[in-house]
């Protein structure tokens, strides 16, 4: 069985990125499982540049299959923030909690049919031979006044889903990997991945 190697030391997106593809013919393990310890910085310009960054930094150390994912959220009326620098909104070493007290402060007078929102998840797959691709999923929504919910990480507490009228945070595992940004760009590189294995 080919082992794909997850570009990533965030335990919520690992868990999330095992359980959508439990279903492949594949062995997905984290970076610590592989023994890879490395930083790596972030500097590109878009989600899909940033995950062919990790992607390629975990590449150039292992040669095995690579996924990585840089995802983050847009809100409409702050011009797209916090985008790809959802993570460290608040400060390099900021929180999730931090992160969520500067956006709500950020929105605290604009009513909330105009905190449009969406969750962008890009993944990049580099394989055994070098090539690679991207695919990007998104996922609607608004962002709430308060946060709601124990499930998830990151902004699901205060991201609406109009469709269900509860957060990302309050939704079960099963549904919001069916729905979410990732579940949807994972879903997109499984077609692709197919034709590899």
């Amino acid at each position: 069985m080919k082992k794909l190697i997850v570009a990533s030391k965030n335990k919520g997106k690992l868990k999330e990125i095992k359980e959508i593809l439990s279903d492949m013919p594949i062995k997905v393990i984290s970076m610590d499982e592989a023994g890879v310890d490395i930083e790596i910085e972030e500097t590109g310009m878009t989600f899909e540049e940033n995950a062919l960054i990790k992607a390629k930094a975990v590449f150039d150390v292992t040669g095995n299959i690579i996924l990585a994912d840089d995802s983050g959220l847009e809100v409409d009326c702050l011009n797209g923030a916090p985008g790809i620098y959802s993570a460290r909104f608040a400060g390099d070493n900021a929180s999730d909690n931090d992160n969520l007290v500067k956006l709500l402060g950020m929105l605290k007078d604009i009513p909330i049919e105009k905190r449009e929102a969406r969750f962008v998840c890009a993944v990049a797959a580099i394989l055994e031979n070098g090539s690679y691709f991207t695919v990007r999923g998104t996922c609607e929504g608004y962002i709430t006044d308060t946060p709601n919910g124990e499930n998830g990480f990151g902004y699901d507490p205060v991201f609406l889903v109009p469709r269900f009228q509860k957060t990302m945070a309050e939704l079960d595992e099963e549904l919001k990997n069916e729905i979410s940004h990732r579940g949807n760009a994972l879903k997109l590189f499984k077609e692709s991945i197919k034709k590899y294995i």
